[in-house]
């Protein structure tokens, strides 16, 4: 969740403290947990514009609302910008789209339930507004100039750095929506490991949830086109972190890369204040230009641990930040398909064998490929969808393995359905909405609003 920090913690004084933030993310099997984070639009019926912050059928509005349920406000400057209840949150992305940030979780049963009654409520609410929200991995319709930015500090100063470090740093904030999954790991080594696995197999989670071909009202030349647009982002913050795959890769080493990423800020009595492109080894030694002779507190690390923006995240725990929004099925099929390959020691063997020989060069194809061809994408003799294939089955393996069973006595595998049916057709959810756009749309894009609403 993007709010402001409630606590920034113990002052930090050198790097050992930075690395120990990281360790202590390690944890039992017994303890770990499932975290789904999934972002959508939120749209008029009327015209399908997106919503502002203010007016009666604003973002705002809809927060207000969502607190009947039981949900706590946080607020920035009196306006309310989050919301808070048993773990979970709700929070804004810079263009309006409203994210749930699961609480931690056992099972995949437990976040699909999450999931449904996340949506429900937002569906009871936005009703009588006559709103309505939905899941791409891009804006398809509004520019870039018709999205109302949200008021929220630390925005504002991302704002004008993105431009200075890529053309579609913008474009990433207001127009892109995604589905992610955070998980633990039980030791630096099971990190590690997991962390490979995570960022080869990352563009097979692109692929298989690529669903964003649509830029203001027509086809973009992209299946996931949210993808392509990390890539000129700001290449400081973002990949496929090369260095993951070398001998020595451990939490030293990625506290080490973080240190050497620009700054975006540094938030303090109520305020973000602009640090960016300031160094956190600076910070450190009591040099940042934007608070001099001040030393940086754990939030502050924290804080900047957040603005890395890698295809997998380490921070307490590990995201997989590969894959589109998509419909409420996605949601419970993403998690479903990363906990299956990472949670389970020999299912976990079998993504690693599968992986552990692809070159440096062979992952950042992958990674600039994928979001035009997806499943499609020529590798080794094949297409990519060969290798997903192998992945989905490792992953139902690795469910069943679990043997997390819900009140019918079902495991966490059939949550995988919806991925077998796409291997077996070779085909994304993108490729369906464009066969819909030149059929019976008609060209049109307006139907998505409505067919693709929750």
């Amino acid at each position: 969740m993007s709010a402001p920090p409630q606590s920034q913690g113990e002052t930090l004084t050198d790097k050992a403290q930075l690395i120990a933030y990281l360790e202590a993310g390690c944890k039992p099997a017994d303890d770990w947990r499932i975290g789904t984070e999934h972002e959508k639009f939120c749209f008029s019926l009327d015209d399908f514009r997106p919503l502002p912050y203010e007016g009666e059928r604003g973002i705002r509005a809809l927060l207000e609302g969502l607190q009947r349920f039981g949900w706590s406000p946080v607020s920035e400057h009196g306006k309310v910008i989050a919301l808070a209840k048993n773990g979970a949150s709700v929070s804004l992305e810079p263009g309006g789209q409203v994210e749930l940030s699961g609480a931690p979780l056992k099972t995949i049963h437990d976040t699909c339930s999450e999931v449904h009654t996340h949506l429900d409520q937002i569906r009871q609410v936005a009703g009588p507004m006559n709103i309505a929200a939905m899941g791409l991995g891009f804006q398809p319709k509004w520019a870039r100039a018709d999205i109302p930015w949200m008021p929220k500090g630390r925005y504002k100063i991302m704002r004008d750095y993105m431009p200075k470090k890529g053309s579609l740093g913008l474009d990433m904030m207001l127009r892109t929506c995604t589905v992610q999954v955070n998980l633990d790991f039980a030791s630096e080594a099971d990190m590690v490991k997991k962390f490979r696995v995570g960022l080869a197999l990352q563009p097979v989670a692109t692929a298989l949830f690529a669903n964003s071909p649509f830029t203001e009202g027509r086809p973009n030349g992209f299946l996931s086109y949210r993808s392509h647009i990390w890539t000129d982002t700001d290449p400081d913050r973002c990949g496929i972190l090369p260095f993951v795959f070398e001998d020595g890769m451990g939490f030293e080493r990625y506290v080490d890369h973080v240190l050497d990423v620009p700054m975006y800020f540094v938030y303090r009595d109520g305020e973000y204040i602009d640090a960016s492109g300031q160094s956190f080894r600076d910070f450190l030694d009591g040099k940042l230009p934007a608070l001099p002779g001040e030393k940086p507190k754990m939030g502050d690390w924290a804080d900047h641990l957040s603005t890395l923006f890698p295809e997998v995240r380490l921070k307490k725990f590990l995201e997989m930040r590969g894959a589109d929004g998509g419909p409420w099925k996605s949601l419970c099929a993403l998690p479903a398909f990363w906990v299956g390959l990472l949670y389970d020691q020999s299912a976990l063997d079998a993504a690693w064998d599968l992986v552990k020989d692809w070159t440096l060069e062979e992952h950042q194809y992958l990674r600039d490929e994928v979001p035009r061809q997806a499943l499609h994408t020529p590798f080794r003799g094949k297409t990519l969808n060969a290798v997903a294939v192998q992945a989905v089955e490792i992953a139902a393996r690795g469910l069943k393995a679990r043997r997390r069973l819900d009140g019918q006595g079902d495991d966490e595998s059939h949550f995988l359905s919806l991925l077998r049916s796409r291997v077996e057709r070779e085909k994304c959810p993108a490729e369906y909405l464009l066969d819909d756009f030149h059929g019976r749309w008609q060209e049109s894009i307006d139907p998505i609003f409505t067919e693709c609403a929750y």
